[in-house]
């Protein structure tokens, strides 16, 4: 009887989404197809043969619109968007996307950049013949409304241009890599917004510009494709993961919002900007069936407007609520989630005035259909999961496209029917950033001229630059008032009775050409963030943060910024830096050259591009021609003066001539051979060392733990080998027998008719399976037994301890201190261990 019952809901929701009767508010559109229009009935056919459930659809999505002159995406896959055993390649999606554009005036396709591996990144726009006509001038409409300094922050007249601006909504897709739906999705998705006559889409159509990126990291996205095609032509055979994705970065590259390291980033940012967009909307997989975390769980950022914290409610109630009209299980908002870390690709809008929003949608990391068992705290019904997903089901990328695009179609519609809302608080946001220093402060925050640690001030600067920050220079030397700083109350046990006195106001002087980033700017909110001090409570209600707690720059590089509440900063002459200029090079006479080492990372660089130069270290503090020299001071002979000046300067670096050599005692700084170590368990961490050393135009060998063993005599080739972190978790017999090879295929990452994509600009082998072994093990002993030097970190530390190689050495796990992504000082104990040059 139950069974029947069951039974009778399911055939009683069928034949709902077939007739599109679902619940609207007075003048709500109806979510359904226009009947005048014609379907095209073979692809609408396969797409409900590949939904495996009917509730997994939605009126929205369960056919496609038919036309003689466009296209589907079925002329590129060879089937529907969402069928079993299709991923398109990059090149695919942006050959479909070229195809709309060539088929309708309502799509337009725009080169957004490269990645790392020269491979193309687009945008595609759809919305309305007239709309696409005049982007320009809606382009600079918005605009004004994205610098109300333009208008001179007129309210009357932003609500001319509110009235008159198309709305830009900026969706990404497939950032990473193993979560393979969102391409396909967005290809369908495209033809639907170009091609759909009924009265829902053609409103977003009319009102809204929709921009898309379909692969974000368009070279994880190759390699995934080819994997899994690999996995086709195999289907008993095990497959490798996807050891590399982009070529530094797998996960982590959603990662990079505040450090602009990456291009796929740095494309996406610069695009949002570039279209004025009041959205980005990125798409992930993980969760059943669908989460829209942005709304998440406290604590929230705390520098975000907070517009912002209300539009993400707005709209993440209504995209529940619309979806779950239509019957679809598992659509939620909020989570464990923590909305606190700058660092996500969507965070992008966030930090930019904009709305940032992120999907998690149910994958299966490829295009196969299976059945998928869930753990009971993913199904548990909850008070923000009424309506939870099923502990087992039939999953299908098809069921996943139909809850990407359903999801967005209901977004997109609640955007346009409240754009006005939306645009005017995009305005509004703008102006209250510029309005920062007197509504809630601070003034501006000014990194002076006379940091010594001049290059990686400018590292931070660039970054400034790339978050599109405003950074103007001041001429003159000047003087802000600080603010007050109250002492200290006393303790219990304290002597006297005497109330604390607040201490007096303070000045800081400033000297010429110290850098000013001014707080009455658009884009404030980011300097902001990035610059002030994290707070996390040990006693916040949230105890597990989903990433990191704090990352303040000025720490993080080492390089002095001072916040200003002084708004007198306002009145001191300053210009507007468009480029950074490095002010380094020779001064002096004399034949020896000394850089003063505050450990910035260029010296490091420096120390390779004179590989023929004579370098040593002074061990001891020294004064010479009027200057004061710390310990480490870089002593240079046998390199020309115009050498050395064109380099320093390129570098950021000032050297002073010296007419001798120093009387202190001094040891050779050489630039010694690298190896640089990676596992085939994971390459995520590692990457982003190797980033840094190539940034520093750092030369190293590059090899996995399986090359080690290879190698004869270590010692002759290398003088140092770094071994970077694996994972952070990877135990010490994971690094040296690796994966077991007893069983099962081999797990090759190769370059093969089957994978063209594989290797790129990294690593390859014949079996990913195999670890350091003991014999590689043993050359690793003998390398630091005979005077190498290995450097590790993490689980690759806990790995030299385990086996021998750091004899002396032990380490344990804290049962009570928690650190997670913090900031923690550090205290100097021997300031003379050459490892310490620079930081005293």
């Amino acid at each position: 009887m139950r069974h029947k019952s069951w039974l009778g809901l399911i055939l009683l929701l069928f034949l709902t989404l077939a007739t599109g009767s679902i619940a609207l508010a007075d003048g709500d559109t109806s979510p359904a197809r226009d009947p005048k229009q014609s379907i095209d009935e073979a692809y609408t056919a396969k797409i409900r043969k590949y939904t495996t459930a009917p509730y997994f659809s939605s009126p929205l999505v369960d056919y496609l619109p038919a036309s003689k002159t466009v296209p589907t995406p079925e002329v590129v896959l060879g089937d529907v968007a969402g069928a079993p055993g299709i991923l398109p390649y990059a090149e695919d999606v942006y050959k479909y996307m070229r195809l709309l554009e060539k088929a309708t005036p309502r799509v337009k396709v725009v080169s957004i950049g490269t990645t790392e591996e020269g491979r193309e990144m687009i945008a595609v726009a759809i919305s309305s013949e007239a709309n696409l006509k005049n982007l320009e001038q809606n382009r600079q409409r918005l605009a004004k409304l994205a610098d109300p300094r333009i208008i001179h922050l007129d309210d009357a007249e932003a609500d001319k241009l509110v009235a008159e601006s198309v709305p830009v909504y900026y969706i990404t897709g497939t950032i990473h890599s193993p979560e393979t739906g969102a391409p396909t999705a967005l290809m369908e998705l495209a033809y639907r917004l170009a091609v759909d006559e009924s009265p829902y889409v053609r409103e977003i159509r009319d009102g809204v510009i929709t921009l898309i990126t379909p692969v974000v990291e368009v070279d994880g996205r190759d390699r995934m494709v080819d994997l899994y095609r690999w996995h086709l032509a195999h289907p008993k055979d095990f497959y490798p993961p996807l050891i590399y994705w982009g070529k530094y970065v797998a996960h982590d590259n959603n990662r990079d919002a505040m450090g602009m390291t990456l291009k796929l980033t740095q494309n996406v940012l610069n695009t949002y900007l570039g279209w004025n967009a009041q959205v980005l909307h990125d798409l992930h997989e993980s969760v059943p069936y669908l989460y829209d975390n942005t709304v998440g769980d406290g604590p929230y950022n705390a520098w975000v407007d907070p517009i912002l914290v209300d539009e993400w409610q707005m709209i993440g109630a209504r995209n529940v609520a619309d979806m779950t009209k239509f019957g679809m299980p598992g659509v939620f908002t909020h989570g464990e989630f923590d909305t606190w870390s700058p660092g996500y690709l969507m965070f992008l809008a966030a930090m930019h005035n904009g709305i940032s929003r992120l999907y998690e949608t149910f994958g299966n990391a490829g295009a196969d259909t299976r059945e998928r068992t869930l753990e009971p705290d993913e199904y548990a019904r909850t008070w923000y999961k009424p309506n939870p997903p099923f502990p087992k089901a039939l999953w299908s990328q098809r069921n996943n496209n139909n809850y990407e695009e359903t999801g967005l179609l209901t977004s997109l519609h609640y955007f346009n029917e409240n754009k006005r809302l939306f645009l005017k608080n995009f305005y509004l946001k703008g102006k209250r950033s510029i309005q920062k220093p007197s509504a809630e402060g601070p003034a501006a925050y000014v990194l002076p001229a006379d940091d010594p640690r001049t290059s990686v001030q400018a590292d931070l600067l660039r970054i400034m630059l790339k978050q599109h920050v405003e950074i103007c220079r001041a001429p003159s030397a000047f003087q802000v008032t600080l603010p007050v700083t109250k002492e200290k109350k006393p303790g219990k046990s304290a002597d006297t009775e005497e109330k604390p006195k607040p201490a007096s106001p303070t000045t800081r002087d400033f000297p010429a050409g110290s850098y000013v980033i001014r707080m009455d700017q658009p884009y404030s909110r980011v300097a902001d963030a990035l610059l002030d001090y994290q707070y996390w409570s040990p006693e916040d209600p949230q105890t597990t943060p989903y990433d990191d707690t704090a990352w303040t720059f000025g720490e993080l590089f080492g390089v002095q910024v001072t916040r200003v509440t002084d708004s007198k900063v306002f009145s001191v002459p300053m210009e507007r830096v468009t480029g950074l200029r490095l002010f380094g090079g020779v001064q002096g006479e004399g034949a020896v050259f000394a850089i003063d080492n505050h450990a910035e990372p260029a010296l490091a660089s420096l120390r390779y591009r004179l590989k023929d130069a004579s370098i040593d270290a002074a061990e001891e503090p020294f004064e010479s021609s009027g200057h004061k020299f710390s310990r480490g001071t870089f002593l240079i002979h046998g390199v020309s003066r115009s050498d050395l000046d064109a380099s320093t300067k390129n570098l950021g670096l000032q050297a002073v001539a010296l007419a001798t050599a120093p009387p202190t005692k001094t040891h050779p700084v050489r630039a010694p051979r690298i190896a640089y170590v990676h596992t085939w368990i994971s390459t995520q961490s590692e990457g982003w060392w190797r980033l840094a050393l190539d940034n520093l135009q750092i030369p190293y060998d590059y090899m996995s733990t399986q090359a080690i063993a290879k190698i004869a005599d270590l010692n002759a080739k290398y003088d140092v080998i770094l071994f970077p972190p694996v994972s952070g978790r990877a135990s010490p017999n994971a690094i040296v027998h690796g994966t077991p090879t007893a069983w099962g295929n081999p797990l090759p990452w190769m370059n093969t008719p089957e994978t063209p994509n594989l290797v790129g600009k990294n690593d390859s082998t014949p079996d990913t399976r195999p670890g350091l072994s003991w014999d590689g093990l043993a050359k690793l002993q003998s390398f630091v037994r005979n005077g190498g030097v290995l450097l590790t970190a993490l689980d690759t530390s806990q790995f030299a301890i385990a086996t021998g190689l750091a004899n002396g050495v032990t380490f344990s796990n804290s049962e009570k201190m928690k650190i997670v992504g913090s900031i923690v000082g550090t205290r100097l104990v021997d300031a003379a261990s050459p490892i310490a040059y620079g930081y005293d």
